[in-house]
């Protein structure tokens, strides 16, 4: 049974729900935070691209090779052509039969040799570009920007390794044997204006190793070895590979176009014997 509020109490009663009201509609009043929005995700940086690596001996032989069928087989390639801006880094075998005697011309053919020097105390590596500037695969190309081309053939194209063949010749073998002719190569060209510094004009490239001391010079077994380093570029229809043949039974002759940034000769092991750079 509820018990009636006596009139002395009546004031606090009214005044604690007054008080009891007004701090519910404090509560309702107090704005309620929104929930955190997700954090849109991070925009991924742009990876870097990255810069294929340099054309080896077997790369760049086997695009020779593809140029070469393509020619032979009357293709014309419609995409750009990849090789173009590729840099290369080619190693040329050389020596490996021994001393050789230069061309006694002192023409270039693009060839690097050793001989031996006076009472065999020295011993002197060489290679003189061919000049390609007038060649039929040159000077056939339309290209009329380019004031000079020095050569370099790329011997025994049939191999991929940098070595020396481990094929001897035989000594029960009689009468002289010719070699294989030179189907690939690698054109550096100068630019009509261009910088002279690399440029050869008939001189070799040429290193000396000397005797020392008392003991006999020795020359290496696994002969010596040609850096070429650069980089590939175009003849004018946009290709990098360059063939021709006269006669469709003979092995197409390729080159390639090239800026040289670096000629040096060196030992099988990697070691620099000398150097030469167009800056």
């Amino acid at each position: 049974m509820l018990k009636p509020v006596s009139p002395a109490r009546l004031p606090v009663v009214v005044a604690a729900a007054a008080g009891l009201f007004a701090a519910s509609c404090q509560r309702e009043a107090e704005p309620v935070a929104p929930p955190p929005e997700p954090s849109a995700p991070a925009e991924s940086s742009p990876e870097t691209p990255v810069r294929p690596a340099a054309l080896d001996r077997r790369e760049l032989l086997t695009a020779i090779s593809q140029a070469a069928s393509n020619y032979a087989s009357g293709v014309t390639p419609t995409t750009a052509d990849a090789l173009v801006g590729r840099q290369f880094d080619i190693q040329l075998a050389f020596g490996c039969e021994g001393a050789e005697t230069p061309p006694a011309d002192g023409a270039g053919d693009g060839l690097a040799r050793w001989s031996w020097g006076p009472e065999r105390e020295t011993l002197r590596l060489s290679l003189t570009p061919g000049d390609w500037t007038r060649s039929a695969l040159i000077a056939g190309s339309g290209q009329e920007e380019w004031e000079a081309v020095e050569g370099f053939w790329v011997s025994r194209p049939w191999m991929s390794a940098n070595g020396c063949p481990s094929i001897r010749a035989d000594p029960l073998a009689s009468g002289p044997f010719a070699p294989s002719p030179q189907t690939v190569g690698l054109a550096a060209v100068f630019e009509k204006g261009g910088s002279r510094l690399g440029r050869r004009n008939g001189r070799a490239y040429a290193h000396t190793i000397r005797q020392a001391g008392d003991a006999p010079l020795v020359a290496l077994d696994a002969g010596y070895r040609v850096r070429l380093e650069g980089r590939i570029v175009a003849f004018p229809d946009g290709r990098a590979i360059r063939c021709r043949a006269a006669n469709p039974n003979q092995r197409p002759v390729c080159v390639a176009a090239t800026q040289l940034d670096r000629v040096a000769f060196e030992t099988p092991t990697g070691e620099t014997l000398s150097e030469w750079r167009p800056g």
